[in-house]
């Protein structure tokens, strides 16, 4: 941008803006330029993606295409480059070369330099056996000890034979599954026979190793006894907002914990009288071996202090051991006293099948004889084959066909009390056995005078018919003499582990 008026611009002729010549009608005519000069001013390099076809823009053209021939011109010439060729090796140095090749390291070889070979070497007929082969096998469930010797390579004889000497250590079906077996098998005269056993190890017991060897006069067994430490480990907690999650949280196994909750559910109700500030107690086996390996077994003592009350039963039976019963097709523990040698037996249910009651206890028009008669007990209907339980222990007093109330079974339980089960499908007992609370006795049909699928359950109190409604199943025992005093002992001996040790 410029003023018309500015005294430089209006009075000579000046090269304005964008490289333009601004004539003056002022100025004197131009003097000759030199040819030089004017060589310079011109471009010889213009876009040639501009003004195509221009006298600027065949210029360009000119000014590459002369580049281009100075460059061919002007560059030197291509031509091969001669390499040398070693001559081929032969004899001797070929084989030397061929050993300390790759192919060596390919074959084998440790150092990657393996000697050619010559024409004292001949081939062998069959690749070489090792002399030993050491492997593992595992004992499945259901297997046997033999047959997991002969899978894993080691002869029929040897197998007995191995079987039959850690048969006399311990029972080989006490052998835990997934037991694990260190084999040792040695050279064989040929490969069309088994290798022979040179060592056998293996872990028969939690306290117990066993291990067989070779020697001059066959197989011998070494017993390798392992220290057992078998302090019960004692477990203390704050029942919190979940009796369950605070027991899970403190270390104590699942199974332990639903033990746990069994045995004080027999004296009280977990979600109604257990409080978030009560504290549980609870002591499990323990078996630590000396080779670091950890076994829990079942659950000793169930205790809660409740501050105004505390609660602790220990399970024992008469020999000291803790006894199991199948119940409703389910297992339930028998033996939980407490501190003072009291237990209280409960019955499995309110009901000796799992039905609706269709006729209650008293007076009624019987279905079929249509006329007013006493009803000595409950009807309770429910599905044909429905298992049937003894409501407490008892003994068979009569188990048979017997009018009116087809198959029927009969049990005395001891103080005058007895009761009966009618129209049975099935009995599942016999006359002059025991049988304990819980135990299926009988199914559920329609024998006798019946109108359907139900069962007839009556009970007796010195010969005389009595509601079963109003009867309680719930007993107490009570140890004496030397139960007493074995219980006692056992009582303080669990009392004094320390929780966590």
């Amino acid at each position: 941008m410029f003023l018309r008026d500015d005294p430089e611009y209006g009075l000579a002729g000046i090269r304005g803006p964008r490289g333009l010549r601004v004539p003056s009608s002022a100025s004197p005519p131009s003097p000759r330029v030199p040819l030089r000069t004017a060589a310079t001013s011109i471009d010889w390099v213009p876009d040639l993606g501009a003004q195509i076809g221009s006298l600027d823009w065949w210029r360009g053209v000119a000014t590459c295409t002369a580049l281009c021939v100075a460059t061919w011109a002007l560059a030197p010439g291509i031509e091969p480059l001669v390499g040398a060729v070693p001559p081929p090796l032969a004899g001797a140095e070929w084989d030397e070369a061929r050993a300390q090749g790759i192919t060596a390291i390919g074959q084998g070889a440790a150092t990657g330099r393996r000697m050619a070979a010559n024409d004292l070497v001949a081939p062998l007929t069959e690749a070489p056996e090792r002399p030993t082969v050491t492997l593992s096998a595992t004992l499945g469930e259901g297997d046997r000890l033999d047959r997991v010797l002969m899978r894993a390579g080691v002869g029929r004889a040897d197998a007995n034979a191995a079987a039959t000497m850690v048969a006399q250590a311990v029972p080989l079906d006490s052998i835990a599954a997934g037991t694990r077996i260190a084999l040792t098998l040695g050279r064989r005269p040929d490969r069309t026979v088994a290798r022979p056993l040179e060592a056998l190890d293996l872990r028969a017991r939690f306290d117990l190793g066993l291990a067989l060897m070779r020697t001059a006069g066959g197989l011998a067994m070494h017993r390798k006894p392992i220290a057992i430490d078998a302090t019960p480990l004692r477990i203390q907690g704050l029942v919190g907002s979940s009796l369950y999650r605070s027991m899970r949280a403190a270390g104590v196994p699942a199974k332990a914990v639903e033990s746990y909750i069994k045995a004080l559910a027999t004296r009280l109700s977990i979600g109604r009288d257990v409080g978030a500030a009560d504290r549980f107690d609870l002591i499990i086996e323990r078996q630590r071996a000396a080779t670091g390996e950890t076994q829990i077994g079942a659950l000793l003592f169930a205790g809660i202090d409740q501050g105004r009350r505390k609660v602790q039963l220990v399970r024992f039976g008469p020999d000291g051991a803790e006894r199991e019963r199948d119940g409703a097709g389910a297992s339930r523990t028998d033996g939980w006293f407490d501190a003072n040698g009291q237990t209280e037996r409960r019955a499995v249910s309110g009901l000796p099948v799992s039905g609706r009651i269709t006729s209650t206890f008293g007076l009624r028009v019987h279905p079929l004889l249509r006329f007013t008669r006493m009803h000595k007990g409950l009807d309770i209907g429910a599905p044909y084959g429905t298992p049937i339980y003894a409501m407490t222990d008892g003994v068979v007093a009569f188990a048979g066909r017997t009018g009116g109330y087809g198959n029927f079974v009969k049990l005395t339980h001891g103080g005058g009390m007895a009761s009966g089960y009618g129209h049975m499908s099935r009995i599942a007992v016999s006359s002059g056995t025991r049988v304990r609370q819980g135990q299926v006795i009988g199914y559920v049909g329609s024998t006798g005078l019946s109108t359907g699928p139900h069962l007839h359950w009556e009970v007796w109190k010195n010969g005389a018919a009595i509601n079963p409604r109003a009867v309680s199943f719930a007993g107490v025992a009570q140890l004496s003499g030397a139960s007493l005093r074995a219980f006692k002992t056992k009582v303080a001996t669990l009392l004094a582990v320390r929780p966590g040790g």
